[in-house]
């Protein structure tokens, strides 16, 4: 069997009529496909079965001798195959001097220190990923927040009391003893869209008249 000197994540993509492998970079997995090789006896043995099923048995039987004498020598054609493909795929390879694994240049390498990232991670990366975790950590203090906000207000209005009566109101918008608005009933803004206070007659965001 031919040795794979650069990576151990290799799948053998490989059948009768043909030779072909995929690489996986170590640290993120990404896939490297190798040229497709056509296995000449295998192709051979192919047609040969194909055309017994119109030609009779003889022509069976020389297919099936094509396929053993191809399964006989397909050993050595693998290990073959594997050593082109090899030599293909592996100058989109590196070796970390750290840690020993092979990564993919594309994505893992960090040229610079001649490692991979895992072991010599990329500044302007670092800082970016930094930046985009503080602001989603912001983004989801700024939703707690408004959300805690609501819900406050909602516990107010249903335990709130009629302005007029002062009967419970549940957070209706009006009062179910005297029928009169309750704080419940705010207004929206007919410019901007803002939700009003009761009894304010501007609109605190825009100053639209109510």
């Amino acid at each position: 069997m031919a040795t794979i000197d650069f990576t151990g994540n290799m799948q053998d993509l490989s059948t009768d009529v043909g030779f072909q492998f995929k690489f996986y970079c170590e640290q993120c997995g990404s896939g490297y496909m190798s040229t497709f090789q056509r296995n000449d006896l295998g192709m051979a043995g192919e047609l040969l079965r194909g055309a017994s099923t119109f030609l009779g048995s003889m022509f069976g039987q020389a297919a099936d001798s094509a396929y053993h004498v191809q399964r006989a020598v397909g050993g050595v054609q693998h290990d073959n195959a594997v050593r082109e493909a090899v030599a293909e795929i592996r100058p989109m390879f590196n070796q970390c001097k750290k840690c020993g694994n092979w990564m993919c240049k594309e994505v893992c390498w960090n040229a610079n220190a001649r490692m991979c990232k895992s072991c010599a991670p990329l500044a302007e990366e670092l800082e970016t990923s930094a930046r985009a975790q503080f602001a989603a950590v912001s983004i989801g203090n700024d939703l707690n927040l408004e959300e805690e906000h609501r819900l406050k207000a909602q516990a107010e209005l249903l335990a709130g009391r009629c302005p007029h009566c002062g009967a419970e109101t549940g957070g209706k918008k009006f009062c179910g003893e005297c029928g009169k608005p309750t704080a419940a009933a705010a207004r929206v803004c007919g410019k901007c869209g803002t939700r009003a206070n009761p009894g304010v007659k501007f609109c605190q965001d825009c100053g639209e008249k109510l």
